[in-house]
């Protein structure tokens, strides 16, 4: 049983949190573009970052103030451009926007992270930035996390949103979240951004830790086309202001607080992956019997970034044909006579056999799961077993449709 609830508030459901999201006019669409979390004190920041060689400003600058120290008060986004590709001027935008904000919070600039998320070669636009911080510091409120959410994206249909409470030392800690992202996504930390908020007081070495792990877990289990961003950023910040014990060394304190990160990342991932661009349905991928987790987690990943697997899901074809070939070519060894294909309740195949199967009623499964019928959050499930070993996994992603194209082929018109 978790040992955690969820709760409404978001990145300000934790203890000295205050967020803002307003229309700067960086977007052309008029939508809002610039979006604000602030802690009343100096928190602990942890970072993972996009694998990518080629990087947007804010990731080398945050980097690199993460490096010198693990702490910050604010993090800073702009949406609609990635300032990606952008040289030694990409560069200094990120400076001064971190400087502009320091300014106007009046706290030191290195205590200030940015993130930015857009058209990739474009300069982020520093005169409406210039103009709409002080807009955004005055909005700034412990109800404003839903304004940051909807901030920070780009073509996401829905913001996304969690916070969870649980309780240590018999005080309550929170964790909160936000997340953009629904196209370029197939993180190596996709466009994805996700910033994360905690009362608890946490040792920075650990708290590093325990948000490695959850990615790893999490945002880099989901996938919607297979591209990498340049921009990908996670970060968290955990302020202490639950007055709970600090959190030093490993023991269940520490097991309970990466649990609870590790469900509000992961939490976050579903939900970029069920909003990909023109998806009809969540696909999860569950797979057991490898020799260790990251073997599961590399088979699954596969299935679900297939996309020959996502066309036949929006097909409504239930071709266990296209999963097993996909599980082959991950790349992990196993005997193909023990590979078994589940799609919902239907076995599709045992012992590495094909079986008998209503192939009708398996199509209208994939139909129903794709109206959000015949499954919570409509979400089509698949389990693959390949062996009797201990390690299990689990991936996520959506069906690929003919608006995927569409929507990517317009993106910069």
């Amino acid at each position: 049983m978790a040992q955690w609830r969820e709760i409404s508030g978001g990145v300000t459901a934790p203890k000295g949190y205050q967020a803002a999201g307003i229309t700067a006019g960086l977007k052309s669409s008029g939508q809002p573009d610039l979006a604000l979390i602030f802690s009343e004190s100096e928190a602990i920041a942890a970072g993972v970052f996009t694998t990518s060689q080629v990087r947007a400003a804010c990731v080398d600058y945050c980097r690199q103030c993460l490096q010198a120290k693990p702490s910050a008060r604010a993090i800073l986004c702009n949406a609609g451009q990635a300032n990606a590709a952008t040289g030694s001027q990409g560069w200094d935008d990120a400076v001064e926007s971190a400087q502009l904000l320091a300014a106007a919070l009046q706290i030191p600039p290195e205590s200030v992270l940015v993130a930015s998320t857009g058209v990739i070669g474009q300069r982020i636009k520093m005169d409406a930035l210039r103009a709409g911080i002080p807009q955004l510091v005055a909005a700034a409120s412990a109800t404003g996390s839903e304004a940051a959410a909807r901030a920070i994206t780009t073509t996401d249909l829905v913001p996304k949103t969690i916070a969870l409470e649980t309780t240590i030392g018999d005080r309550p800690v929170r964790i909160g979240g936000i997340a953009k992202g629904s196209g370029m996504i197939h993180p190596n930390m996709a466009t994805m951004l996700s910033f994360i908020t905690c009362d608890a007081a946490v040792a920075p070495h650990l708290w590093q830790e325990m948000l490695r792990r959850a990615v790893d877990r999490s945002f880099n289990q989901i996938t919607v086309d297979g591209d990498t961003s340049t921009n990908d950023t996670v970060l968290a910040l955990a302020n202490g202001q639950s007055r709970t014990p600090a959190i030093t060394d490993w023991g269940p304190e520490a097991t309970t607080l990466e649990g609870m990160l590790t469900a509000v990342c992961t939490h976050l991932a579903r939900a970029i992956a069920r909003d990909g661009e023109g998806a009809t349905c969540l696909i999860e991928v569950q797979v057991r019997g490898t020799d260790t987790e990251a073997a599961a987690n590399q088979i699954a990943r596969t299935i679900v970034g297939s996309s020959l697997v996502k066309s036949a899901i929006f097909g409504r074809d239930p071709n266990w044909g296209r999963i097993a070939a996909a599980a082959g070519r991950a790349g992990v060894p196993f005997a193909q006579e023990h590979l078994r294909v589940q799609l919902g309740d239907f076995l599709l195949m045992d012992q590495g056999q094909p079986l008998p199967y209503d192939r009708e009623a398996a199509s209208q499964y994939l139909r129903q799961a794709a109206a959000g019928a015949y499954l919570v959050e409509d979400t089509v499930l698949i389990q693959v077993s390949v062996g009797n070993g201990p390690g299990q996994g689990r991936a996520w992603g959506c069906d690929l449709s003919y608006d995927y194209v569409k929507i990517n082929a317009e993106y910069t018109t």
